[in-house]
């Protein structure tokens, strides 16, 4: 009695809904888990048909059922659809036994459902994003993959087969090695390790082999994946091909070496025309020279940048090696690297030029012990640069000013807008500019 009173508490607590029938599918027993799974109570159940669970369209299951059961098997779990009191249908999972009694003979089956319809709404949610994942990965215009911590592959989109020609799955592992070109592999192979072991974004451009042999430039990405304990998990990463954009790089390049290179021999001619129209004034010729020396050196530094923004120390550099004057003027910078837009260089490198050439006849630089301290720095506001001059003859302010002084101070101040000081203490002479960081950094040419 007290085994029965057991088995009868498990059938009555059970999650499960728990049903006894005979072998012509009539319902004997109907646990409370059946009435909130199904909708019916026992009352309405019991004597009746299963068959009132079963969809029309899935009857034969129950007849075949029923025959195994009658041969004495066990139907393993199987999942199907059944019907609710209501109409609606819903996902069960179900295992039937025979029923035997005391003499070994089925007298009826025992089936336990299980309602799996949540599981298969979560299982269907996951299956759609999986779909919308690999329709979004398989269609973008990137390579695009998966890696383990150590840079293993685990996954690969289909533009990555497409575009390689492997077959799938041959790139993971360390088959994506395979269409590396020889000359660069190892030198990507070092820097894509170095950035894992480091966790740090990856980043590097190089070519990759094509399925008809041919190679194109590809710019290439990982971003590490962090577990919750705030460790690298895996890695995504994409290559964009970039082969169109480097040739159009290129042809620009080469169109600005020859621009350049057109008007070096522009600047050649006005040489030469001051040369013959210089009257036999020596100190004009030279300076006049060293001037368009300047230009020239400032053109250079934009073709080398692609006509982007100079750092101001690349500048600096530039005009000072013009006149062999680097080793005798100390520059200190503050603050960040400033990135000067074409316009703001030209403008403060021909400055710069009057300085040296103004030091090296007048100033600091006209004696061996003479130094000259130039700095810059960058706030959030302004940008300022400061040349400071000791140690060369006792300084007295110019009784007229010229073309240089224009150079340093007219041009600069109307041209960024800037604050131009020239202090002409007797120990130095000091120039500083100061002037709106973001105008600095835009100024167009």
């Amino acid at each position: 009695m007290l085994a029965e009173a057991h088995l009868s508490a498990i059938v009555q607590s059970s999650d499960d809904a728990i049903i006894s029938k005979t072998l012509d599918g009539i319902v004997q027993s109907w646990n409370p888990s059946a009435s909130r799974i199904f909708g019916f109570t026992a009352e309405e159940m019991i004597g009746q048909s299963i068959r009132k669970l079963i969809p029309c369209d899935r009857q034969a299951e129950e007849d075949d059922i029923l025959a195994r059961i009658a041969r004495g098997e066990r139907v393993r779990s199987f999942e199907t659809v059944r019907q609710r009191k209501d109409g609606s249908t819903l996902d069960v999972s179900l295992t039937v036994s025979p029923i035997l009694d005391a003499d070994g003979r089925v007298i009826g089956a025992s089936k336990i459902a299980r309602d799996v319809s949540e599981r298969h709404r979560a299982e269907a949610a996951i299956a759609e994003r999986e779909h919308q994942f690999r329709m979004l990965a398989d269609n973008i215009s990137q390579l695009a993959w998966v890696a383990n911590r150590e840079g293993r592959l685990l996954w690969c989109n289909q533009r990555w087969y497409d575009y390689t020609g492997q077959t799938e799955g041959a790139a993971l592992g360390w088959g994506w090695a395979d269409v590396h070109h020889a000359d660069h592999v190892d030198r990507v192979r070092a820097k894509f390790f170095a950035d894992l072991a480091a966790g740090r974004e990856w980043e590097d451009t190089f070519p990759l082999r094509g399925r008809d042999g041919s190679f194109r430039w590809f710019l290439s990405r990982a971003k590490p994946i962090i577990g919750s304990d705030g460790v690298v998990q895996s890695w995504f990463g994409t290559n964009t091909d970039v082969t169109e954009l480097l040739e159009k790089e290129e042809q620009i390049r080469v169109l600005l070496m020859e621009v350049n290179h057109r008007s070096k021999n522009m600047l050649a001619v006005v040489q030469a025309l001051a040369r013959r129209s210089g009257g036999g004034d020596a100190d004009f010729l030279r300076r006049f020279e060293y001037r368009l020396g300047s230009l020239s050196a400032n053109q250079d530094l934009l073709v080398r940048r692609g006509w982007s923004n100079i750092p101001v120390g690349e500048l600096v550099d530039a005009q000072l090696a013009i006149l062999d004057q680097n080793s005798r003027v100390l520059v200190e910078t503050c603050g960040p690297l400033v990135p000067l837009s074409p316009r703001t260089a030209e403008v403060i490198g021909m400055a710069l030029h009057e300085l040296t050439t103004n030091a090296l006849k007048y100033g600091a630089l006209s004696r061996p012990g003479g130094k000259v301290w130039l700095y810059w720095e960058e706030d959030e506001s302004q940008f300022r640069i400061t040349w400071r001059e000791q140690g060369g003859p006792r300084v007295t302010p110019p009784a007229a000013s010229g073309f240089g002084t224009t150079l340093i101070n007219h041009i600069p101040a109307r041209s960024l807008k800037a604050d131009v000081t020239l202090d002409y203490a007797p120990d130095g002479l000091t120039w500083s500019l100061a002037c709106d960081a973001t105008l600095a950094r835009t100024l167009a040419s």
